[in-house]
């Protein structure tokens, strides 16, 4: 049984009702653009804490998981909040396949041509298919992503990748390391609790890399802070 990757972002179990997510990823979207995004919104007479849940799936991830996935006994664990660490983890660990459950595909946006840029949040999938890193990739999309396979098609010829909705998959996978993202640019910093609770209750000794803490209190900034957030 080939060894692989588990990766897991938490915009997976994450519903919004509006695109409230930044493209980019940096200190600046991961904190500061969610308080800008607050106080517009309350300036509206909107509250948009009330704009996101989270899915009924969470509390049961973890025990499904292991009823189709095999740990090896030193799986290796990390934490991070871009996606873009899978890439170097799914190498280091010389993987074979990787499965992801995700929002987005992570195959690189705008067709095969998007594969001749340095690795990135959005095509690191994309990036370990084209340099044979990986043999396949299967993707399991969550209930609330506006994607489709078919907006791949280009990347779907070419490569092998499956699609799956986690409900319906019946196989068995061993996995040599895991890795959870926050995509804190994609999901909100008051969520960030149940983020740590979700990564704990997987159950193994995990390294976070990269993965700041985010303060979330709108309730107590200053009105300097405010005209800085609204700068953003």
């Amino acid at each position: 049984m080939e060894t692989c990757l588990l990766s897991v972002d938490w915009d997976y179990f994450v519903y919004t009702w509006d695109n409230w997510g930044s493209y980019l990823e940096n200190n600046r979207s991961i904190t500061d653009l969610w308080y800008k995004r607050y106080i517009q919104a309350k300036a509206r007479g909107e509250d948009i804490e009330k704009a996101f849940r989270l899915s009924s799936e969470l509390d049961t991830f973890w025990n499904r998981i292991r009823k189709h996935f095999i740990f090896e006994k030193n799986v290796k664990a990390y934490v991070s909040d871009s996606h873009t660490l899978s890439y170097k983890i799914a190498k280091e660990n010389n993987c074979k396949a990787v499965y992801l459950f995700d929002s987005h595909a992570d195959l690189g946006y705008g067709g095969l041509s998007s594969l001749d840029f340095e690795v990135n949040c959005s095509n690191w999938l994309g990036k370990l298919l084209k340099e044979k890193q990986i043999e396949q990739a299967n993707i399991f999309y969550s209930p609330y992503t506006a994607e489709k396979p078919e907006h791949f098609s280009q990347m779907n010829r070419v490569y092998n990748i499956r699609y799956y909705h986690f409900r319906d998959f019946d196989g068995c996978a061993m996995v040599s390391a895991i890795h959870i993202c926050r995509s804190g640019a994609w999901t909100p910093p008051w969520l960030d609790n149940r983020f740590v609770q979700f990564v704990d209750a997987m159950g193994f000794t995990y390294e976070t890399v990269d993965c700041p803490e985010r303060k979330w209190d709108p309730a107590n900034i200053s009105l300097s802070d405010q005209i800085d957030y609204l700068m953003a």
